[in-house]
């Protein structure tokens, strides 16, 4: 069954079928989720708020592009909705640290001075604005092609490359710092 059929018939009242929509995406909003925000907002409580929108404006979904991709705008637009509401600043204390960094050729300072390079950067890419840190994040973690990107953000691929060319240039500049 492909995403059309099941769209149609989660709009004609069959409420299990949004049940799989749930859960073949729940962990990839969450991963995305993370990446956009880190541990500013409550991650759980931000995946369950981009089912409860997209259950609402799947009436709005046209086919034009893909489900996935309507997916990943609402949870773009969700979270950059909660952090306005939150309206919180990144700090190197609310990065996640990484126990399961590489360690077997570091040394106890390679370990300690490549932890606090991560979160240096994890700290930098929080204080992008809104747009660059999520064109950033969808490319570089999520491995989307600036045109994929282009769809999810509703912008023009000109624009998805001026921002993640800004994007880097911004995370060089504060990690010089």
């Amino acid at each position: 069954m492909d995403d059309k059929q099941i769209v149609e018939q989660i709009l004609a009242g069959d409420t299990e079928k949004y049940a799989l929509i749930v859960r073949e995406y729940q962990q990839i909003v969450a991963n995305l989720t993370y990446k956009l925000c880190g541990r500013r907002l409550d991650v759980e409580e931000v995946t369950q708020q981009v089912f409860v929108e997209l259950y609402t404006a799947l009436p709005r979904f046209r086919f034009d592009s893909k489900l996935s991709s309507f997916i990943y705008r609402i949870t773009v637009n969700t979270v950059c909705k909660a952090l306005t509401r939150e309206r919180r600043t990144v700090s190197a204390d609310d990065s996640e640290r990484h126990p399961e960094m590489p360690s077997g050729d570091l040394n106890v300072e390679q370990q300690i001075i490549r932890r606090e390079q991560l979160d240096a950067l994890r700290d930098a890419i929080g204080r992008l604005k809104d747009e660059q840190r999520t064109a950033l994040v969808l490319y570089t973690f999520e491995d989307f092609s600036y045109l994929q990107i282009a769809e999810v953000m509703g912008c023009s691929l000109s624009k998805v490359e001026s921002l993640i060319f800004r994007a880097k240039k911004n995370l060089a500049k504060m990690l010089k710092q």
